[in-house]
């Protein structure tokens, strides 16, 4: 296919003012969305609102909204109008996790024009919104990965401890935002992309976005979708699979929580690597008997502490269960029941004293750590037979050596971690599974890439979605310096991205 131009902004007036987009979704065509019950319940009713109700109905300069039809009416018809095309660039990186943030940052280091478009506050996702304070999956990746330990180590932030990277969330947002801004990149915080506008060709062209700033449109040459949970792909018109296979249930969520007050000497028995290193039993089976003893049951069977340093410590220990990653009401829900149970165990612990005497809650993640959500179909679908036979391919990006982690998917289940269906050997993610399937110039980083449910329990962790990140950008910017699309450059073209 050649490469097709974005529509110029007087083209995207045109067709916006026309009626491409109906209550901020694109309706058109072969992109249009189908509804989805990703855990098979009955779809949730659209939000009601009419004058009767006493809602307000205003105007201002991007928006006029009415309602359409009879009194009682529960739906609304938005009028056409022009929205402005605020920015055109060479990529455009649609989530600031670990995998956008690698993206971005590489599309730019490769000579790219590139924007990065962030629904929370900061950069770094689950890293740091989301509190997780480690990363897994790390050691063994070349590029961006290693430089980014290289300069938490020289940030004095963090340290090995076993398989992680254990680091401070906060310093962590200003040397990623400090990495973007060195290399070029224009961030743009607080912005939810809430559609997708093809060019006739079966080329994604411009994002469609909502912000403080209103509505806004942004072009480029070629996108990536770091979402996490697919949403960009999803509102192109994508196919996905969500959840195992039968039933679309989804891995347990957990919302992390900081914490300080303590010593470590004190607390070393429930502290995941120090309990086993000091001959002191196993971590999380003492955390576990430590909190029902202050009469806690946590929700999920193997709670986990982890040193950041000595008087600060990060929590693992809750799971939210039949969870949709895609469905606001279940996000709140999730959140705040977690929320209130991170609270609940730190002041049960100070309850109990002892060494938990002056324990006090820091912060829990402004976003709850997500499992999984969907997985775009690619060009190729990481399968359980790669994971059996330590796959490894010509176009291969990214040496997974993590292993299987499904975490119980039924509260009622007694082990917290499911059974291993097989032995995983380490494998290869090959950039074709990166690359959209249904929709070109559209490349995946991160969790929402094409795999089976098991595999992405694999390859799910931050340091495979940097290297992700990393293969995903650069390809982009290839792409658009060549003129061609990004499933179309040549392997050999994209310099030292080869899985180690």
């Amino acid at each position: 296919m050649t490469n097709e131009q974005p529509l110029d902004r007087r083209q995207f007036a045109k067709r916006l003012a026309g009626g491409a987009f109906a209550g901020g979704a694109f309706a058109g065509g072969a992109f249009a969305q189908e509804k989805v019950n990703p855990q098979n319940r009955p779809l949730p009713p659209r939000a009601t609102a009419s004058k009767a109700d006493g809602a307000v109905f205003g105007t201002n300069d991007r928006m006029h909204v009415r309602t359409s039809g009879t009194l009682g009416d529960d739906w609304f018809t938005e009028d056409a109008r022009e929205i402005p095309v605020v920015g055109d660039y060479d990529v455009i990186v649609c989530g600031a996790g670990p995998a956008g943030f690698a993206a971005a940052l590489a599309a730019a280091r490769s000579g790219a024009r590139t924007a990065l478009l962030e629904v929370h506050g900061c950069v770094g996702g689950v890293w740091t919104a989301g509190m997780l304070s480690w990363i897994l999956d790390a050691f063994n990746k070349r590029g961006i990965m290693a430089e980014l330990l290289e300069r938490l180590e020289a940030q004095d932030n963090g340290r090995r401890v076993q398989s992680a990277w254990v680091y401070h969330p906060e310093p962590m947002k200003l040397l990623l935002e400090d990495m973007l801004v060195e290399a070029g990149v224009r961030i743009r915080l607080f912005t939810r992309v809430v559609g997708a506008v093809a060019d006739g060709k079966n080329r994604l062209a411009a994002v469609l976005t909502e912000s403080k700033s209103g509505r806004e449109v942004w072009t480029a040459k070629n996108f990536i979708d770091a979402t996490g949970d697919g949403d960009l792909a999803a509102q192109a018109g994508c196919g996905f699979d969500f959840g195992r296979p039968g039933d679309w249930i989804t891995q347990p969520m957990s919302l992390m929580a900081l914490f300080h007050g303590v010593r470590t000497d004190d607390i070393a028995p429930f502290v995941n690597h120090l309990a086993e290193a000091r001959d002191l039993g196993r971590g999380k089976v003492n955390f576990l008997a430590e909190l029902r003893s202050a009469g806690i049951d946590p929700s999920y069977g193997g709670p986990s502490i982890f040193e950041i340093h000595d008087g600060l410590y990060a929590m693992m220990a809750n799971h939210q269960y039949n969870v949709s990653a895609i469905d606001a009401d279940d996000m709140t829900r999730a959140t705040l029941e977690a929320r209130r149970e991170n609270h609940a165990m730190i002041q049960a612990l100070r309850k109990k004293g002892g060494p938990w005497k002056g324990l006090e809650i820091l912060a829990t993640g402004e976003q709850i750590g997500t499992r999984e959500g969907r997985r775009i179909h690619g060009r190729y679908s990481v399968t359980d037979e790669d994971l059996k036979n330590g796959a490894r391919f010509d176009d291969g990006i990214c040496n997974v050596r993590f292993g299987i982690d499904v975490h119980s998917t039924d509260p009622g289940q007694t082990k917290a971690i499911e059974s291993k269906p097989f032995k995983s050997k380490p494998y290869d993610i090959p950039l074709r599974a990166l690359m959209a399937k249904d929709v070109d110039g559209l490349v995946l980083a991160g969790r929402c890439i094409s795999g089976g449910f098991i595999a992405h329990s694999s390859y799910r962790v931050t340091g495979n979605s940097v290297a992700m990140g990393e293969a995903a950008g650069v390809a982009c910017a290839v792409a658009a310096r060549e003129g061609v699309l990004p499933h179309e450059v040549p392997f050999s073209e994209l310099g030292a991205i080869a899985a180690g």
